[in-house]
């Protein structure tokens, strides 16, 4: 019987293994890096342990380290949640060989499954040995782990060789493991998966299948229980090859096998060793606690059902703090305020107050609905995003709103190449014009009230406030009264520092706002307050290159040195922020006239990492 557990995670799925433990009793520990000391799951375990260092590489990846943790803190077992080492065979054998119990699969099923070309050799698939046009496009995959990091897509033969080295250093960051491989590349496939959970007495079950086609960077962001629109002889076909790729490793635990269906066909990628990130949805619609059943077939119980049949629908949106309408760079900074409507699942590893860091991943929280039919869980999710309140840094929030309400997805015709084709449009503004106005009337209420006393029987000047909301400026009248504020076409009917009440064409609408140094929040709407002129100290040369976020750089192109020919476009450095690398390119086609990134240099947001002097 299991009475304390460590696991070897962070974030969002520690916390979400801790609830589970603490509904059955179990004493929980975590292990934190220093630059999680604070973090929600080191608060909330019962005990947690110091893992020395930031970089996942120096902690979440020191399978020596968490080992020495376990024995030193008591703990019975080890859950590895997902990620890190979740799916390294030798750190679930040194878990065991410390006399501790693996919530897991066996180490050899592990082995067996882990790296991606073995796997496929195990399903009759052999990997891409030489490419030539005639394959492309191709798909470059790092053997080992997953999350859509060390994934490339190759559509020219001249871009292979950069592609490969680039998916080997961000394979070998992530995962410590550099091996790379190449397969063909299913355009407009769906990505369909099947939850499959066994016992040590050789039960097998298939908890039926997942959709989660709405992907970036190949890495999952809208994931949905049942999959929707499946002929019933195409969903017993994956339950069957799930089984099999299953029962083929004797395979105990939790585990999700995954594949592209593409022309009514199922083409298998591989199977995870481990719960997956959407695996709440198959909880909605299934009834079962996965984390429970998982530490039940780690004690060695059988298991006592047959696989249940979905009750109605279940979606997840992953919420990150990236922007999408910017290559989807992750975004740092203070998590001031994040709170969700009640009637949705909410799984996050962070609460108010709470700093994001650059060293993992930009993912903030899982928000996930449950409802009879599919439109109705689609409505409830859309409607509860909408009305939760982040403050903080820039998310994805509003991108999965309207992913949500696309008639493409909506009616089930979605496939992989999904944000391919709609970005643009799924990006496109969607702030409320009266936001500036709200702001800075609710300016105009914030600090002393003597900014307002000893009025004049004269008409005041307008006063005048500048925002920037999505990328743009909003320039704001307004005028001091006897009687209060007052701003052309709009009533002003209560405004005070956190709440502005204005009548437009006879409808009132409330406006809450919240200001932290610059940044404001009005509503769902975030502003950043201007200066009423601007800096010229911050304005920098044409062709320059800035640091988009904070971070490393890994690497600078081969051969670029000041006085180098570029063309528009081209990738002149990348750097390594929250697990995943970003390319910097070439602005205009020119001459690099200055280059001030290195590898291994640490940068901030808006550093001048090089300057492109454009071709006359």
């Amino acid at each position: 019987m299991i009475t304390s557990v460590l696991v070897a995670n962070r974030g969002e799925i520690a916390c979400r293994v801790f609830r589970t433990c603490r509904e059955l009793g179990i004493r929980t520990i975590a292990v934190h890096s220093d630059a999680d000391e604070g973090a929600l799951h080191a608060r909330v375990a019962d005990a947690s342990v110091r893992l020395p260092g930031e970089a996942p590489a120096d902690t979440y990846l020191r399978g020596d380290l968490i080992v020495k943790a376990a024995v030193a803190a008591g703990a019975d077992a080890v859950h590895p949640g997902y990620g890190f080492l979740s799916e390294n065979a030798d750190f679930a054998r040194a878990v065991q060989d410390a006399g501790l119990l693996w919530i897991g699969p066996p180490p050899e099923a592990i082995e067996a499954m882990a790296s991606k070309t073995r796997a496929k050799q195990l399903m009759g698939i052999q990997p891409l040995t030489h490419v030539t046009e005639a394959d492309l496009p191709v798909l470059v995959k790092a053997a080992a782990g997953g999350g859509g990091r060390g994934m490339r897509v190759v559509r020219r033969l001249a871009d292979l060789d950069a592609e490969l080295a680039s998916a080997r250093a961000e394979a070998a960051s992530a995962f410590g493991d550099g091996e790379v491989f190449v397969e063909p590349y299913v355009e407009n496939g769906r990505h369909v998966e099947v939850q499959i959970l066994a016992d040590t007495h050789g039960t097998i079950l298939p908890l039926g299948t997942r959709d989660c086609s709405l992907q970036r960077r190949h890495q999952k962001v809208v994931e949905e229980a049942p999959a929707p629109g499946l002929p019933e002889e195409l969903r017993q076909e994956l339950s069957t090859l799930a089984v099999r790729a299953a029962r083929a490793v004797d395979y105990v635990g939790a585990g999700t096998v995954e594949f592209l269906v593409a022309d009514g066909r199922a083409h298998f990628l591989e199977m995870n060793t481990r719960l997956q990130v959407e695996h709440p949805v198959t909880e909605a619609v299934s009834g079962l606690d996965l984390v429970a059943e998982q530490i039940r077939v780690a004690e060695g119980h059988p298991l006592d059902h047959d696989p249940p049949r979905a009750r109605g629908h279940a979606v997840e949106a992953r919420l990150y703090a990236e922007d999408p309408s910017r290559d989807w760079v992750p975004q740092t900074g203070r998590l001031h305020r994040l709170s969700v409507p009640e009637g949705v699942r909410l799984d996050t590893g962070y609460t108010d107050g709470d700093d994001i860091g650059v060293h993992y991943d930009p993912m903030l929280a899982k928000v996930v609905a449950h409802a009879p039919t599919r439109a109705e869980a689609l409505r409830k999710l859309a409607s509860a995003l909408e009305r939760t309140v982040i403050h903080g840094p820039v998310t994805n929030r509003d991108l999965l709103v309207s992913s949500l309400r696309q008639p493409e997805f909506t009616t089930a015709r979605m496939d992989t190449g999904f944000y391919d084709r709609h970005l643009p449009e799924l990006t496109a503004p969607t702030t409320d014009p009266y936001a500036p106005l709200a702001a800075a009337l609710a300016d105009a209420h914030t600090g002393s009230r003597s900014r307002f006393g000893g009025w004049r029987n004269v008409p005041s000047q307008p006063q005048v406030k500048r925002y920037e909301m999505a990328g743009e400026e909003h320039e704001v009248h307004y005028r001091h009264t006897r009687t209060g504020l007052e701003a052309d076409g709009v009533s002003v009917v209560h405004a005070d520092a956190g709440l502005v009440i204005l009548e437009v064409d006879g409808v009132r609408r409330r406006f809450e706002v919240a200001r932290y140094g610059d940044q404001l929040h009005v509503n769902t709407t975030a502003l950043t307050a201007l200066p009423r002129f601007a800096d010229p100290a911050a304005q920098h040369a044409p062709g320059s290159l800035l640091a988009p976020m904070p971070g490393t750089v890994v690497r600078v192109a081969d051969g670029l040195t000041v006085g180098t020919p570029v063309k528009a476009g081209a990738p002149l450095l990348w750097l390594e922020a929250m697990k995943m690398q970003h390319k910097i390119t070439a602005p205009v086609t020119g001459t690099l006239s200055e280059l001030h990134a290195v590898p291994g240099q640490q940068v901030e947001p808006g550093a001048l990492l090089a300057v492109v002097t454009e071709t006359p």
